[in-house]
């Protein structure tokens, strides 16, 4: 089974004479989260637990966990990590390890904007994932050698935040004077930022420049 960090049968700090390192996974699908869980929990420093996202607030009685292991999707929740708690670690808080893609460098920036100091492809080997923990828990940067290349695109975003609100909207199918009421912006100045946006990303049109955006991660 898993908890949420306050499992009655809490380990301590210590075993074997190793430090004790306590793990909290966060992930909206069950079978995924259960699976992360077992895959850990194979570890002897490593103890376990899990939720579909973090707690808005830290409960008195619960102490944060060393790690939070927390798949990029999750970032987008109003209790995300980056907001409330988990990051570099500092304050008693836990640090932030991602979990994240290759080819998803605005993946990577929101996560970084969060806070992480950990980051790991989901399609790589387990283990790295475990190296990763223990590299964060001490307090170190750990970028998994596959995203490398993603976290140098990472920093070449080309569109700007008032791209970025126009073009999600018109993800979400709104038509331009919905977005320009919205944005408290014209229709003329929504057709702009769109034009603006297709031409930064080399896309088609409209549809193309969303799903480019899509697919790296920026939306």
């Amino acid at each position: 089974m898993t908890g949420t960090g306050c499992d009655a049968d809490r380990r301590t700090t210590i075993y074997k004479g190793a430090f004790m390192i306590h793990v909290q996974v966060v992930h909206r699908v069950g079978l995924f989260r259960a699976a992360l869980v077992a895959l850990l929990r194979c570890e002897e420093t490593l103890h376990v637990s899990a939720s579909h996202k973090r707690p808005a607030r830290q409960e008195t009685l619960c102490p944060s966990p060393h790690v939070w292991v927390a798949d990029i999707d999750c970032l987008d929740d109003p209790a995300r990590t980056g907001k409330s708690g988990p990051g570099n670690g500092q304050g008693g808080r836990g640090a932030l390890l991602v979990l994240t893609s290759e080819r998803k460098p605005g993946a990577l920036m929101k996560a970084f904007e969060a806070g992480a100091l950990g980051y790991v492809n989901r399609d790589g080997d387990p283990s790295r994932l475990v190296e990763g923990i223990h590299r964060v828990a001490s307090g170190e940067r750990y970028v998994d050698d596959s995203l490398a290349c993603d976290f140098l695109q990472a920093t070449k975003h080309p569109l700007t935040p008032r791209e970025l609100s126009v073009l999600a909207l018109a993800a979400q199918g709104s038509p331009i004077g919905d977005i320009a009421a919205s944005l408290h912006l014209s229709s003329g100045t929504i057709r702009n930022y769109l034009a603006s946006a297709i031409r930064k990303v080399g896309a088609r049109n409209r549809m193309d420049a969303i799903r480019i955006s899509q697919d790296a991660g920026w939306l």
